[in-house]
């Protein structure tokens, strides 16, 4: 007898959290270093952060259903925060609204991925951040990471990854 999953369980998360993975491998790949859930100001939170060598910061929103997509107002937020914003989306997921102008296709790029590996299907176009926001999320990004490798690290220092 088939049972249906709890309304209390996320069924996308494992989807997502594919997708974060092999993000994560095509970003290190492009010497783009990132960390997951990362809170920004104002109370939003990204799916992955990261910085290349030179400072640039990626944003990379994960989306994997179609309504999830549909339903985000929030996302252009992000578009403070970052230098290139790109979408990620799992294999087989219809890009099509991703093309429509209500997702600035000219400003923000598509990753399509999967728990092992990733490809960028459009390119992101690089809109420089001022050099106050970026030094002030520079430093976030580095003590966030600090953190999260000293908890991870030492469970009882009381330092918090979060």
């Amino acid at each position: 007898m088939a049972t249906s999953p709890s309304p209390l369980v996320d069924a996308s998360a494992p989807i997502a959290a594919d997708v974060a993975r092999g993000v994560t491998r095509l970003l290190a790949r492009h010497d783009l270093l990132a960390i997951g859930e990362v809170p920004l100001e104002g109370g939003r939170r990204v799916d992955l952060m990261a910085i290349d060598a030179r400072g640039q910061i990626v944003i990379v929103e994960i989306k994997v259903s179609r309504a999830d997509l549909l339903g985000d107002a929030k996302w252009t937020d992000y578009l403070d925060h970052c230098d290139r914003f790109f979408w990620a989306v799992p294999a087989g997921f219809d890009v099509a609204p991703l093309m429509g102008p209500a997702f600035l296709p000219d400003r923000c790029g598509i990753i399509i991925a999967d728990r092992y590996d990733a490809s960028i299907l459009r390119e992101a176009a690089t809109v420089a951040l001022p050099a106050p926001t970026r030094k002030r999320i520079t430093l976030s990004f580095a003590r966030r990471a600090a953190r999260r490798l000293i908890h991870a690290q030492d469970p009882e220092s009381g330092v918090f990854g979060f």
